[in-house]
């Protein structure tokens, strides 16, 4: 983890300055930076980068609009640094693409504890994760039953719901057979579903599960992250049939089959 390449984004060198030195301490060493973000799209387009530290209010454009165009070319966890506290400001960061988001001023600590666990989840995803268990419609019924109810193995980790397909091992998301950018967290999400189709996770359940317990975030993110994910694979967001919620219950990822899915 230590070897991830690291973009800080901020046009105050004293912000800049702290962030690297905390982290230089942890052990991290590939750190760049950069002071408007004109360079912050530039150095991604030269660079790949683990995870980008993006300040909103800079010079000319801002984080919150360079972010979409940073999603064209990478989709590594991006965390969002701002003097803005209102939960409208955190909304939109997260909806522009952003994957977390800290208020200044910040504890240095903290900054790092996030970045890892950013780092933990995205580098996991790309690395090549382990196989997972499959649900019985990945298989044929005989197979499905074999082995006294135990899971068959998924050797080729990709699910498919008919409009989409998820490939864990290549950290890809196709909609009707174009491939479509999803950044970390989205993708992480929606691998979950993926993983528990047709099962029912209330909003909390679902936060420590995907975001983890050490993961530090307000209330709103899973919600925000839903809406990012029924954008993608929703044929028709507002109403979607794939990710569902049940009124005061939870949500789920519905696996149509047969005549449902050709419906959905």
């Amino acid at each position: 983890m230590n070897h991830a390449a690291i973009l800080l984004v901020d046009d105050e060198e004293s912000i800049i300055g702290l962030i690297r030195t905390v982290l230089y301490k942890e052990g991290f060493t590939d750190i760049d930076s950069a002071g408007t973000g004109e360079a912050a799209i530039l150095a991604c387009q030269s660079k790949v980068y683990d995870l980008i530290v993006l300040d909103v209010m800079l010079p000319g454009r801002s984080g919150i609009d360079i972010c979409p165009f940073l999603r064209q070319t990478t989709n590594a966890p991006v965390l969002f640094l701002s003097a803005r506290t209102s939960d409208f400001d955190k909304l939109t960061g997260f909806a522009v693409g952003g994957d977390d988001y800290m208020t200044k001023p910040f504890n240095p600590l903290e900054l790092v504890a996030r970045i890892r666990s950013q780092l933990r989840r995205y580098l996991g995803m790309v690395g090549g994760p382990e196989p997972v268990q499959v649900n019985a419609l990945h298989k044929q019924p005989s197979e499905a039953n074999a082995g006294q109810g135990r899971q068959p193995v998924q050797h080729h980790l990709r699910y498919d719901f008919g409009r989409f397909q998820v490939d864990e091992a290549a950290g890809e998301l196709r909609v009707e057979g174009e491939v479509v950018a999803c950044p970390a967290l989205v993708f992480q999400l929606l691998l979950f579903f993926c993983k528990h189709p047709n099962r029912l996770f209330t909003k909390s359940e679902l936060y420590e599960r995907v975001w983890g317990e050490d993961a530090l975030s307000d209330d709103n993110t899973v919600m925000v992250h839903i809406h990012r994910i029924r954008e993608r694979i929703e044929l028709e967001p507002a109403n979607p049939v794939f990710l569902v919620n049940v009124r005061g219950l939870g949500y789920k990822l519905v696996q149509h089959s047969g005549r449902d899915k050709e419906q959905a």
